[in-house]
């Protein structure tokens, strides 16, 4: 780095650039830092005229120990420098723009040893838009030696796990090369010898059905020189999988087990899940796949709006406990006592396979508990009943609204997230310990009256037909309970099952007739029903006029299309009529306050001339007082004083001021 024909502004001592200072070079080069006895050392910045930046250590006017290079670009190394280049350990971050400099494209970035400006040594490097990241030896720039190269697959949202393929192994010059093992997304393994990046020589490979063939490999296929060995078990490290630590599964539950018996207690469970292992598996497979679109792996969380589903489908509400109980008993029982109250009946919460087997004993426990004999095992008693009265025979049969249709259920997912703003906007709040939210059946039926859903097709008989379908005496509409607390997944069922009776061609004119009267479904505001009724956004394709009827429409290509286009024209008023009622509540509260508000001022204002009369009335009567009090003939008028005459002097008016 040359350092002739400059300009130099700064300290100097005894005649020499010594301390801080600038020096601007020939050719537009800038230095800005510590000098020494005329040369750059010390902390600086060197700005080149292309935009390079470099800012940290140097040494006799060489960048040298710890520094940070910048690019025009916008990519950075952040490390050790030596001789003005990469040497030592650093970080370097690729530019994220389309300009590829230095060839670290689209953010890339290199973590590790460096020599000579190349990687060199143990390393990671992760091409960003690759979705690749390889971790372990690198010489002159390349992979050589052990390490892992990964690619990452992109996912689809709510998917269990990453997808990915991975190769732990020999490198040599970037090539797989030597011994290695390969994992496939798919659930395969190739365990053995690799060249040029290809399987090649003795090897084993797993298939996806843990089928093995063992023999050689030549150019990446299997020869006739092997053989298919014995399958094995399923893998036991499996991520859904159940866990070992059964306190994981189990949470506060044993606590209510006496300490000797503890043990004991949760062999036994671990025995009764053992048992059924494969169909729980089975059953939290079926059930987390319920309304998502496939994905590469159809490996999916299971939420809460589908655990929801698989009790109802068990007729595990049958036992006279709501599902909102459920999730009380869950989170006491079973996760962590400081769980928000929001996340108590989230119907997007998510759980892994285990956490759906301690929430079905903790429901188990609560159902059955005190039908149990003997004390003891009494969670495993309980929890081996749920499974065989329950669980077994009727897990998988689809009831409901939502999930029954897999198609269906797919377009009904869309809806969801606003359905669970407006399930919300009018859940009351629970006493403690949780304080957790939650709504009722009279909660609906007023929602639905308040938006004006009810009409010849969609009447309150039908309506309560729809909400007490899956209850044990559905038929019988006089037992039906508005206060029973209801979850999302009950909400959400309700709105489908009005959508479809809407959406019906033929009308329903035998349950008109039997309406709920005012009282049941709660009072209205007259105002505020008033002004509902008025601008109500219509149901499109509820009415039509003469000029379109005579138009034909196109009829849909198949039965999901009209559900399809039925459900979407209901939600469509529903989300219209509900932002319409919320805008005339806002501003019936905003009018109500300015009412409020007005009212106090005119009482303020009031106050204060009622106060001022009186102070004035005051003042008329001392006035008053003083006039009776002064002798007579005062009015007479009075000569100016000596002193008054030089300002002019002032008259004595009379005290009679009428």
């Amino acid at each position: 780095m040359t350092v002739t024909n400059f300009l130099y502004e700064g300290e100097t001592c005894q005649g020499q650039f010594h301390g801080e200072g600038v020096a601007h070079f020939e050719g537009g080069h800038m230095y800005k830092g510590m000098f020494s006895q005329g040369l750059m050392h010390g902390r600086g910045v060197y700005t080149w005229t292309d935009g390079v930046k470099y800012e940290g250590e140097f040494v006799s006017n060489v960048p040298m120990g710890r520094g940070v290079y910048t690019w025009l670009d916008g990519s950075s190394y952040d490390g050790d420098v030596y001789n003005a280049i990469r040497h030592g350990i650093g970080t370097h971050r690729g530019a994220t723009t389309s300009v590829v400099y230095r060839g670290y494209p689209s953010g890339n970035i290199y973590q590790g040893e460096w020599k000579d400006n190349l990687r060199h040594g143990e390393g990671t490097m992760r091409w960003l838009k690759l979705g690749q990241q390889y971790d372990g030896t690198w010489q002159n720039g390349v992979q050589h030696g052990q390490g892992a190269d990964t690619w990452f697959l992109w996912r689809v949202d709510s998917s269990q796990f990453q997808q990915r393929n991975e190769y732990r192994g020999g490198f040599i010059q970037g090539q797989r090369h030597g011994h290695g093992t390969f994992y496939y997304a798919g659930g395969g393994m190739y365990r053995g010898e690799w060249k040029n990046n290809k399987k090649h020589g003795q090897g084993k490979f797993t298939f996806k059905n843990r089928r093995i063939f063992e023999g050689e490999f030549v150019d990446d296929d299997a020869t006739d020189l092997g053989r298919f060995l014995q399958c094995l078990p399923g893998p036991d490290n499996d991520p859904s999988g159940l866990v070992p630590d059964m306190a994981l599964v189990m949470g506060s539950l044993l606590e209510k087990i006496p300490k000797r018996r503890r043990d004991a207690e949760r062999k036994q469970v671990e025995c009764v899940i053992q048992r059924h292992n494969a169909e729980l598996r089975s059953i939290y497979s079926f059930y987390s796949r319920r309304g998502r679109a496939p994905s590469p792996d159809n490996t999916f969380l299971l939420s809460r709006l589908q655990f929801w589903r698989l009790l109802k489908d068990c007729n595990v509400h049958r036992h006279g406990i709501t599902l909102t109980q459920m999730d009380r008993f869950i989170s006491a029982d079973v996760l962590t006592p400081d769980i928000p109250p929001e996340e108590v009946h989230s119907p997007f919460t998510t759980m892994l396979l285990y956490r759906l087997v301690g929430c079905l004993v903790a429901v188990a426990y609560r159902i059955y508990h005190q039908d149990t004999v003997s004390p003891k095992d009494i969670l495993a008693s309980c929890f081996s009943k749920l499974m065989t009265d329950d669980i077994l025979p009727n897990a998988k049969n689809v009831k409901g609204f939502v999930f029954s249709d897999p198609d269906r259920a797919v377009v009904a997912g869309g809806y969801t997230e606003r359905c669970w703003e407006i399930y919300q906007s009018f859940c009351t709040v629970n006493t403690a310990p949780l304080a957790d939210r939650a709504a009722t059946h009279r909660h609906l039926v007023w929602l639905f009256k308040d938006l004006r859903l009810f009409d010849e097709k969609l009447t309150t008989r039908r309506f309560l037909e729809v909400i007490t379908a899956e209850n044990l005496d559905a038929g019988n509409l006089s037992n039906c309970n508005l206060d029973l607390e209801i979850t999302f997944l009950e909400f959400f069922e309700a709105l489908l099952g009005c959508a479809e009776v809407k959406c019906q061609q033929a009308e329903m004119g035998s349950d008109s007739a039997a309406l709920l009267s005012d009282s049941q479904v709660g009072n209205q505001v007259p105002a505020l029903e008033a002004k509902l009724t008025s601008n109500l956004p219509r149901l499109p394709g509820a009415e039509l006029t003469e000029e379109s009827g005579d138009e034909e429409m196109e009829a849909p290509e198949s039965e999901l299309d009209q559900w399809i286009q039925g459900t979407h024209r209901f939600f469509s008023h529903f989300f219209a009529a509900y932002d319409h009622n919320q805008s005339v509540i806002r501003e019936v509260k905003e009018e109500r306050l300015r009412q409020v508000a007005q009212r106090r001022i005119a009482l303020a204002k009031a106050q204060e001339h009622a106060r001022l009369r009186e102070h004035w009335d005051a003042e008329r009567r001392q006035k008053d007082e003083e006039a009776a009090e002064k002798p007579d003939g005062h009015d007479e008028d009075v000569s100016t004083s000596p002193d008054d005459s030089d300002t002019g002097g002032f008259k004595h008016f009379s005290h009679d001021h009428s």
